[in-house]
């Protein structure tokens, strides 16, 4: 007797926990993990999910297969161009960058293969990126009579904007060392070595205060696109608010005392 359909089928993301670390893969490896709309609501639902894990102290977005993400489903773009129907595709993807910004965990990609137009957004969507290093990043929707505006958000917030206009206008390659002197990614290490380094990377983040660590991310992307002296007017009002936290109370006071801080979570 055949199993029903629904068991047959994977999630097209898919979910798994280890001590602190929540890793997302995107799973449709027989299309390199295009983005379909089945595929972001997946991922827009997952986000969600594991923003209110307080378990959950760092989220790591991978591709299973031989890459990360190529980008959006372009035979089911062709198979449905229609204003309604693009419109909310885009709209769609918008949210999910906007909720990986939102998020109160840091992200890291992990990339791997290639990092495509909506897939090289993610990464830059991403707080964080390690890749390995035969891993390749372009917007390369020009190539086929589209500019990758959507992409073009968080890419041209990452690199020095004549490359990020580069990028957008040739839709050329880069491979993982330019990335990483871009600074579209932090790290760039052997295949071999990827899962470790993003480990090791997410890591270095879980020893800190959640509750830091969430109103700092926050914090940062607030500010960067305010003026100078608004900018300064906030940080101000941030730090201040930290310090008086039982955080800071406790990691100050542990510096002066020479001792390890006791963090209540």
């Amino acid at each position: 007797m055949n199993a029903p359909r629904e068991q047959l089928t994977e999630p097209l993301v898919l979910r798994h926990d280890r001590e602190g670390i929540a890793t997302l893969t995107l799973n449709r490896p027989a299309q390199f993990n295009a983005l379909d709309v089945a595929t972001l609501d997946a991922l827009q639902t997952t986000l969600a999910q594991v923003g209110e894990d307080a378990s959950v102290r760092v989220v790591v977005l991978a591709g299973a297969g031989r890459a990360f993400c190529p980008g959006h489903d372009l035979k089911e773009m062709l198979a449905n161009s229609n204003q309604a129907f693009l419109g909310d595709l885009f709209a769609r993807c918008s949210e999910v960058m906007l909720a990986i910004e939102r998020l109160p965990q840091p992200v890291i990609a992990k990339v791997h293969g290639i990092a495509t137009a909506a897939g090289c957004q993610l990464v830059a969507a991403a707080d964080l990126a390690a890749a390995a290093d035969d891993a390749r990043f372009a917007t390369s929707g020009i190539n086929f009579g589209l500019f990758c505006a959507t992409p073009a958000v968080p890419v041209s917030r990452n690199i020095a904007r004549k490359r990020a206009f580069e990028m957008l206008l040739t839709g050329a390659f880069i491979d993982a060392p330019t990335a990483l002197a871009w600074g579209l990614v932090n790290r760039v290490v052997p295949a071999s070595d990827l899962d470790a380094a993003t480990e090791a990377l997410a890591r270095q983040m879980m020893d800190k205060p959640a509750a830091v660590v969430a109103a700092g991310k926050r914090f940062f992307y607030q500010q960067l696109d305010r003026p100078l002296v608004d900018a300064y007017r906030a940080a101000s009002a941030e730090i201040t608010r930290c310090m008086l936290a039982p955080e800071a109370q406790e990691g100050v006071g542990a510096f002066v005392e020479k001792r390890k801080p006791r963090w209540s979570v």
